[in-house]
């Protein structure tokens, strides 16, 4: 499963009623013996976003790479749209992953890094163009469509990454730590681009940072989780309005609730 891969299984109007993830007393360990996580449970439903913090090592990599099929948990109960995920892998395309680093390829231009996800699919190839610039205008790079990888900053590489992830219209997209190398300031901008593809594309969206207030400003609910072996020890509830603005991240509702998770993540 390449960085932008994608599976799928059922349409929105036959999942809606149900989680898009469900996992029950779920354990990985790994074939030297280390337990990665241990008795995780969650369900997520159909919109929306959550975000997991947590210690460094505590599992949160491993969780998504469980979600997306890339390894198997070793106990427990795990699917998403309601299959597996090895056979949703195998059936279609709506689990998009977007990994810390953008991965793109340095001899392809913008355009055909985007269009990567496609490139086995029966769609005419203008067909696939059109959905390329359709996603590419939805991360503001529309003008450089031709431009090598190189030529890009980090925080661009990071859109045409999004971009790839987005064009085969996933119903489930999983980030990890997407954002971590940026300065604040490219950081913050994209935050906002996210929230306004996710309420525009109404997916489901899993989210990684080791950043509290990124994760408050832009989920539904937090997943805090315990040093390794990680499980889920608090999910707490993100109430705040959409759309979500700058000035947000000053509001005395924002600070508490990101206070209420930095005292959960006091082990």
């Amino acid at each position: 499963m390449n960085q932008s891969s994608n599976l799928s299984v059922l349409d929105v109007e036959q999942t809606s009623n149900r989680n898009i993830v469900h996992l029950k007393n779920v354990n990985k360990v790994y074939p030297n013996g280390k337990t990665a996580v241990q008795n995780v449970n969650l369900d997520i439903q159909q919109g929306e976003f959550v975000s997991f913090v947590g210690p460094s090592g505590c599992g949160k990599s491993t969780i998504f790479k469980m979600i997306s099929g890339l390894i198997e948990h070793t106990e427990g109960e795990l699917q998403i749209l309601g299959t597996s995920p090895r056979l949703a892998q195998k059936q279609s395309t709506d689990v998009s992953f977007v990994f810390q680093d953008a991965t793109l390829l340095p001899w392809r231009n913008v355009m055909d890094n985007v269009m990567l996800p496609l490139e086995f699919r029966p769609i005419p190839k203008a067909e696939k163009r059109e959905m390329a610039e359709k996603v590419l205008k939805m991360v503001g790079l529309e003008d450089y469509r031709k431009a090598l990888p190189r030529e890009l900053s980090g925080g661009m590489k990071m859109r045409v990454s999004i971009a790839r992830a987005l064009i085969a219209k996933p119903k489930l997209l999983l980030m990890d730590e997407p954002f971590g190398a940026l300065d604040e300031i490219t950081r913050q901008k994209l935050q906002a681009e996210l929230l306004k593809i996710w309420e525009q594309e109404k997916m489901t969206v899993l989210f990684i940072t080791h950043n509290v207030f990124e994760a408050v400003y832009l989920s539904t609910k937090i997943a805090v989780m315990t040093p390794s072996p990680g499980k889920i020890e608090n999910m707490v509830a993100v109430d705040l309005p959409f759309p979500r603005e700058a000035e947000l991240r000053t509001d005395h509702k924002f600070s508490d609730i990101a206070a209420k998770v930095s005292h959960y993540l006091k082990f």
